[in-house]
């Protein structure tokens, strides 16, 4: 997945990167243990292969939108890692099941123009009619709903539009899958938010399998304890009160003899059948020893002293450890280990609650969890054997838990959703119901709904020379309904949506930088309510040319709005927004600044340069290119504030708790980072995390007034020094820069220290702090 392609500015595509991913596929295809892993091996090598030799032989152009010789952009690719077409597009390929089954039905040759054709006709329009009506049916990649469009557009008495979508498409028919996959249920309501469906929680719960561990313990409770204790009350028999054992011999007591060759042949059969605990056989361990003495009297040979004195102390090891067999003592431990040996196995537990699934629909999430995670019903118990009233463990209830369908502000809440990264997956899901919202047909909402979430699964690629994406609206059925979106209220739909969701990622993980994927919906909501609202990417060091598209000066822009005038942030980053201003007016009437075609901003490039070489950590000519790359991306996100300046000043999100509540979560994140650097021999990529959430918590402290600024800065310099001695003091410096800035100082005067994520050469933050003593509420190295 490629969310920084953008950004690329290469003069060409790299063929040694799909050269080694092919022996890497090919490695795994022949030597993995496991099949399934072999074959998609396999699979991985025949798409990287193809990958080489269409670049070998010119059918393909990697970094292009057209990657693939007569196919348009909007045609979906099929994408390996790295954004490298294969050649092949993703809808094309052998006709699958279902398309059979219709070219059949409908008496036509099996194959795709045909089929295209036969959609066309009276009765293939009807069967499309039905198709939108039902909605039972599903688009997997964006082109499956390109006859559905044409179906509604012709019904909808816009002949005119249906025949030019005809038209764009009909060159492409006998490649392309144009025609909708039938579902046996209606596609999932396009308000529906579910991080994962009922079919994938039940995948989840059938993997289970009885864990080795668990049923090693339940063995030794329930089987050799048990066994042992006999073994131990059979030569308590024979031991006097001083803890000597004597043997009798076969004549003095046969029947102490005969219950010994019968201990001995119940111990074979239960180790016969109970494998899994081994401790029993091991010569050293009390048990093994009380049996391999039985052993020796049984076969009629003497125990010798050595034997003998082993058997005397173990048979006083277990009396003193647990109490004598039939105590009071020892029977409460017996009681409570064979109430814990009871206890139904997770897997045991996850076949109930897989057979409480198998009744919902597979296809969508589930509503209402409570019923799925309650105990074990009476009749449940009957039937699998499970106690009735057993609880469902946390490690099986969490993948139901997964698939609840709710707004997206209760799955943040429940945990659901534990980072920006999954919120990313699900906000699709948001904007495709915002998307089909503005159209008043509801056939047509379902089928937009349904594009769009296949849409976005389609994989980024890899483009070189700032080309961007294709946008959703760039696809031919999507433009042909364009016209059918209701203006009223469309737009202020589209922003309820974008403060809702911006709102809610900036609170619910403040010390987290947006991911690509986020704001990449964010965009498309942006777009759609018109707001002129830039959401800028956060780049690839290793991609990286150093031109940034103009939206990054235009987001910097409305960063300097915000915060300029001697905000925190702007004079701890040392800030000159008065000079941000004046560039974006100078390049906004620059319409020659472009680059390979495109349009950039030479003036941000500039600043974040300099302001890399005067401000990062070790900058200097030393250090690799990517890491000198990444100096100047990290002062594009400094000045752009990464999307927070325009999700407040553009968009209007609100902090919910407060803005100083925001900043010290966000510290209690870099605490938490900060942590991780110790003893880290690869620290480096922490540091630029702590760095990301630090100045998440900068700007949010910048939105405070001042005097609520000392005092959260306050709370952080006394929650510093409750922290271990490693965290205090590697964070000690910054806190000193935090507060000189707030005095109208330097951040990096003195001890202070600006805290920033990318270096070319050694950084401070990796050096070991030493111990450290808090003084006055200051924190001081030890002399």
């Amino acid at each position: 997945m490629n969310d920084d392609a953008e950004q690329q500015h290469f003069a060409q595509a790299n063929p040694g990167y799909a050269a080694g991913q092919l022996a890497a596929a090919l490695r795994t295809a022949a030597a993995h243990p496991d099949p399934a892993t072999r074959r998609r091996g396999e699979e991985r090598s025949r798409r990287w292969r193809a990958v080489l030799e269409g670049m070998a032989n010119g059918l393909l152009a990697i970094g292009s939108r057209t990657p693939v010789a007569g196919l348009p952009a909007w045609v979906t690719p099929e994408v390996v890692r790295g954004g490298f077409a294969t050649g092949e597009p993703s809808a094309g390929g052998p006709l699958l099941d279902f398309e059979v089954t219709a070219a059949r039905r409908a008496g036509v040759p099996e194959e795709r123009r045909a089929l295209f054709g036969y959609y066309l006709s009276e009765q293939g329009l009807a069967d499309l009619y039905g198709l939108l009506d039902s909605g039972r049916y599903e688009v997997t990649v964006p082109e499956e709903a390109a006859l559905l469009t044409v179906a509604w557009l012709v019904r909808a008495g816009e002949p005119d539009a249906a025949l030019d979508l005809v038209e764009e498409l009909a060159p492409f028919a006998d490649r392309l899958r144009f025609s909708p996959r039938p579902a046996e249920r209606p596609a999932p309501r396009p308000d529906a938010v579910h991080r994962s469906t009922v079919a994938d929680a039940s995948a989840a719960l059938a993997r289970r399998r009885p864990s080795t561990a668990v049923e090693t313990q339940r063995e030794a409770l329930a089987v050799w304890q048990p066994f042992g204790d006999e073994l131990l009350l059979h030569w308590l028999e024979v031991t006097d009160e001083e803890g000597y054992v004597r043997v009798p011999g076969p004549a003095e007591d046969r029947a102490w003899h005969a219950r010994s060759a019968e201990l001995l042949r119940r111990y074979r059969d239960l180790a016969r059948c109970h494998v899994h605990c081994t401790k029993h056989r091991k010569p050293k361990e009390n048990l093994g020893i009380l049996r391999g003495a039985l052993e020796e009297t049984v076969a009629g040979r003497e125990l010798r002293p050595r034997r003998l004195g082993l058997l005397r102390h173990a048979v006083a090891a277990m009396v003193r450890r647990r109490g004598r067999p039939g105590s009071a003592e020892h029977i409460a431990l017996r009681r409570e280990q064979a109430v814990q040996a009871a206890l139904p196995s997770h897997h045991a537990l996850a076949r109930v609650v897989l057979g409480r699934l198998s009744a919902l629909p597979q296809d969508g999430g589930v509503t209402d969890t409570p019923p799925l995670i309650a105990p074990v019903s009476a009749e449940e118990a009957r039937a699998t054997g499970v106690p009735a009233g057993a609880a469902i463990p946390p490690a099986v209830r969490r993948p139901v838990e997964a698939a609840l369908s709710a707004p997206v502000g209760t799955l943040v809440e429940r945990g659901v959703v534990p980072s920006a990264e999954v919120l990313a997956e699900l906000v699709p899901q948001l904007v495709a119901a915002t998307t089909a919202a503005a159209h008043p047909d509801p056939a047509l909402r379902t089928l937009a709904a349904a594009q769009y979430r296949a849409f976005r699964n389609r994989r980024s690629l890899l483009l070189l020379n700032l080309q961007r994406q294709v946008r959703v609206e760039e696809l031919p059925w999507v433009r042909a309904i364009a016209a059918q979106r209701a203006d009223a209220g469309a737009e202020e739909v589209a922003a309820g949506a974008l403060r809702e969701l911006g709102g809610l990622a900036v609170r619910a993980f403040p010390g987290t930088i947006l991911p690509n994927p986020l704001i990449r919906e964010l965009s498309v909501l942006s777009r759609q309510a018109e707001l002129g609202a830039p959401f800028v990417e956060e780049l690839a060091a290793d991609i990286f040319m150093g031109t940034f598209t103009p939206k990054f000066l235009t987001a910097a822009r409305i960063a300097a709005e915000l915060l300029g005038g001697g905000s925190l942030y702007e004079r701890y980053y040392a800030i000159d927004y008065r000079a941000v201003r004046n560039l974006a007016v100078v390049e906004a009437g620059d319409a020659a600044l472009r680059s390979h075609g495109a349009r950039t901003s030479p003036g941000f490039a500039t600043l974040c340069r300099e302001r890399a070489a005067r401000f990062a950590p070790g900058t200097g000519t030393s250090g690799s290119w990517v890491a000198q790359n990444g100096t100047v991306i990290e002062q594009a996100q400094i000045l752009t504030t990464h999307n927070l300046a325009t999700l407040v000043h553009r968009v209007g999100i609100r902090p919910g708790a407060g803005w100083d509540e925001l900043a010290l979560r966000c510290f209690d994140t870099v605490c938490l980072l900060t942590g991780r650097v110790h003893h880290n021999p690869r620290p480096l990529g922490t540091i630029k995390d702590v760095a990301y959430a630090w100045r998440q918590m900068v700007f949010h402290l910048s939105m405070c007034a001042p005097r609520e600024q000392l005092r959260v800065l306050d709370r952080l310099t006394e929650d510093s020094t409750r922290r271990p001695g490693h965290i205090a003091g590697r964070l000690a410096p910054a806190l000193t820069g935090l507060r000189q800035a707030m005095a109208g100082d330097p951040a990096d005067a003195g001890t202070g220290r600006r805290l920033l994520g990318w270096s070319t050469g050694g950084h401070w933050f990796c050096a070991d702090p030493g111990p450290l003593s808090a003084v006055s509420g200051r924190l001081h190295p030890q002399s």
